[in-house]
């Protein structure tokens, strides 16, 4: 049988210092900040951001804009009641029901922290808003009214669609 190699000191260094940096750069980040219409919206899980992509917590933003979140936790169905729509998910699935027809959602909706997040672009898509993420701020900014959004990009910031 081979025995195992003792870890040679270069490596012990190295791992070290790949460990370091990782760490100092989660430290160093932020998080993204959700705001609806300039409003800073609170929530007990942050906004989960990749370069392609924007997660926005179902619950918070939804209430930000004036829509309701039913869950139920026999089917572990979620249900957005926004007016007269009507938007059934479940985690992990691309496919939901909107208004009683079936429709494929651009990433399955997922939970972090018990808390369940949906892709920026199924919320511009279903409920109406437009999302942007301006990365200098980390910032996710929903506009309810397009006159917000040319407010936004009259101020040259660096937002970007998801």
């Amino acid at each position: 049988m081979n025995k195992p190699r003792p870890l040679s000191f270069q490596a012990v260094v190295a791992t070290g210092v790949v460990a370091l940096a990782a760490s100092a750069a989660l430290a160093f980040s932020r998080p993204a900040t959700l705001e609806v219409d300039g409003q800073q919206v609170r929530s007990d899980v942050p906004p989960v951001t990749t370069p392609q992509h924007a997660y926005l917590p179902l619950r918070a933003v939804t209430a930000a804009l004036g829509a309701q979140v039913h869950y139920n936790s026999k089917t572990r169905s979620i249900l957005v009641v926004h007016g007269p729509d009507r938007l059934k998910l479940l985690p992990g699935v691309r496919s939901a029901v909107y208004n009683g027809r079936p429709i494929q959602l651009s990433h399955p909706v997922f939970t972090v922290r018990g808390r369940t997040m949906i892709a920026a672009r199924t919320v511009e898509r279903i409920l109406g808003p437009k999302v942007r993420y301006d990365a200098r701020r980390s910032t996710i900014n929903v506009f309810t009214t397009d006159t917000s959004v040319a407010a936004e990009r009259d101020d040259n910031s660096s937002s970007e669609a998801f």
